[in-house]
């Protein structure tokens, strides 16, 4: 938790604003949304409800700002939209700067019916960032959607059991993700009519 500014300091307001958001993705990634209030967010960042206000309409504004920070940052970070082989290193990189606003995104967002569009909107992005990378490689086109549907899940999945089991080596563990990721590429290669 974050302690109050001393006496006098004073934020600009983007400043303050990033703030709000860092101590928000801390708070509703312990809890959900639904299970955080309002006096949970202002005690975490060290503010007033009446600050909070003065940045965020309401609880759902200020979580959707969050939800965007989250993807904002994963996105830049990996450097989507396009994919390369540093793709995977910098998921965990990523998801090591931030452990809470990788498992907003993908362990409490996905659970929350009011914010389900935007969670299903960023997963379809996922899967066609997938698909454009992997139709060249999978021959066959039902295959390659099986391939880039599943490709998102297990680079994500894992890289949550990597931040659960602590972090060991950010080196190996790259690897291994990029293993398991060529291995769906692989199964869906050898179900290929081409390649039998």
């Amino acid at each position: 938790m974050q302690t109050a500014d001393r006496p006098g300091q004073r934020l600009r307001r983007a400043e303050r604003r990033e703030q709000i958001l860092s101590a928000a993705t801390r708070a509703f990634a312990r809890a959900g949304f639904a299970a955080t209030s309002l006096d949970d967010l202002a005690a975490e960042a060290g503010v007033t409800r009446v600050i909070l206000y003065r940045h965020f309409e309401s609880k759902a504004d200020l979580y959707r700002a969050v939800l965007r920070r989250a993807c904002d940052r994963l996105a830049a970070a990996t450097g989507a939209p396009g994919f390369h082989a540093a793709s995977v290193e910098a998921l965990l990189a990523a998801a090591s700067e931030e452990p809470a606003g990788f498992r907003l995104l993908f362990l409490h967002a996905v659970r929350e019916p009011e914010f389900r569009q935007e969670m299903d909107e960023f997963r379809a992005r996922s899967v066609a960032l997938a698909h454009r990378h992997l139709a060249s490689l999978i021959p066959d086109p039902a295959w390659a959607r099986w391939a880039s549907a599943l490709v998102p899940t297990v680079a994500v999945e894992a890289v949550m059991a990597w931040l659960d089991a602590g972090q060991p080596d950010q080196a190996t563990a790259a690897g291994r993700i990029g293993a398991a990721i060529s291995g769906v590429v692989e199964a869906a290669r050898s179900s290929s009519p081409e390649s039998a």
